[in-house]
């Protein structure tokens, strides 16, 4: 089992392992599906030695969907836990998520991803169920309250 827990406070670059992008492009959420899965996930992936995380975002985001053009910023941080009931007390592993709205994509890369679909409604087959449906959520109540502060 995998837990995810949420954090409103800044972690460290140092510490952080992961980028998770939730996308939308015109309205829809942008998810992809990898070549060796028949399932939905968010665009994301591990931060390369020498990148910020904003770095790894823009990269992830343009290899496993083709976004050339993108409005990008962080909205939270995750820390992630596995415990399987042989393997128990792993240490949490921490990701940064960001939100963005895409406004062109070109071509796929040719990477470990087989196809991105647009979705008005989210699927139920994800890749990773504990993680991206909590990272959607939390990508829609950021950019309500941006809407309601006024900021764009």
């Amino acid at each position: 089992m995998v837990e995810i827990n949420l954090y409103d406070y800044i972690i460290d670059n140092s510490k952080l392992i992961f980028v998770d992008i939730v996308a939308k492009y015109r309205g829809r959420w942008v998810l992809c599906k990898e070549k060796s899965r028949d399932t939905w996930e968010c665009p994301g992936g591990h931060i390369d030695k020498g990148e910020t995380p904003e770095q790894a975002a823009k990269r992830e985001l343009w290899e496993e969907t083709g976004a050339t053009e993108f409005n990008i910023k962080p909205i939270g941080y995750y820390g992630a836990k596995c415990s399987d009931g042989v393997i128990e007390g792993v240490e949490e592993v921490f990701g940064q998520i960001y939100y963005a709205d895409i406004k062109v994509i070109g071509k796929l890369p040719n990477f470990e991803m087989e196809k991105i679909q647009f979705f008005k409604e989210l699927p139920n087959n994800w890749t990773y169920p504990y993680a991206h449906p909590i990272f959607i959520d939390l990508a829609e109540k950021s950019t309500l309250n941006s809407k309601n502060s006024g900021i764009h």
